[in-house]
């Protein structure tokens, strides 16, 4: 069963999501409600021109920073200070470029204008974070996403050079001092980094941790 949001600021249990993590449809995409709904594993996921889709899948493909797992080349590449990596200094660049990066398979991006001033709002209030990674004076890549406690959701990233934005992951796990990275959408790059399937469960017990 899909539910309806209306104006009041409430989840329905995301248990009850459907077999593709579909929870919920509509509401509005305020600071407080998106905070809510990162807090109880939920997040929006939808096109232009839809209205808001709210998920809860119910395996999450997470990355726990102490398996991260970096090959020779790609530690070559660190060595090799070829890349710059700063946090929070252009956050409205980065998600900007997430959304205008091409990405094979898809036909269009899911990072709207209304997401964008979503997200650009909840960075200015502490809650959403970006990591750059720059060439010389160049913005090549980087992540946004959201922090939970010991938890970051992960929205976007983009690359626009080689090994940029798994410079920018290999930071965040580095550095962040996060529990867990939840990386949403699976891939064969992540998953050689060490991402890996968890249950629902297992996810909301790390979001909930107090340490």
């Amino acid at each position: 069963m899909i539910f309806r949001l209306d104006k009041r600021l409430l989840f329905p249990e995301p248990v009850l999501a459907e077999p593709d993590g579909l929870l919920a449809i509509g509401g509005d995409l305020s600071t407080n409600r998106l905070l809510l709904a990162y807090q109880n594993a939920i997040f929006p996921w939808y096109s232009e021109g839809e209205p808001i889709l709210w998920y809860s899948p119910h395996e999450r493909f997470v990355l726990y920073p102490d398996e991260l797992k970096i090959s020779k080349s790609m530690r070559q590449v660190l060595r090799s200070g070829i890349f710059r990596v700063t946090y929070n200094q252009c956050f409205d660049r980065v998600i900007t470029a997430c959304s205008e990066v091409y990405r094979e398979g898809q036909g269009g991006t899911w990072i709207t204008p209304a997401m964008k001033r979503a997200y650009n709002r909840l960075h200015a209030k502490g809650h959403a974070h970006s990591v750059e990674v720059w060439q010389q004076d160049n913005l090549v890549g980087g992540l946004y996403g959201v922090k939970v406690g010991k938890v970051f959701c992960g929205e976007s990233m983009f690359s626009l050079v080689s090994n940029a934005s798994k410079t920018a992951l290999i930071h965040l796990s580095e550095n962040g001092g996060y529990k867990l990275i939840d990386c949403q959408v699976h891939t064969a790059h992540l998953e050689s980094m060490g991402a890996r399937l968890i249950s629902r469960e297992e996810y909301m017990d790390v979001l909930n941790s107090e340490s």
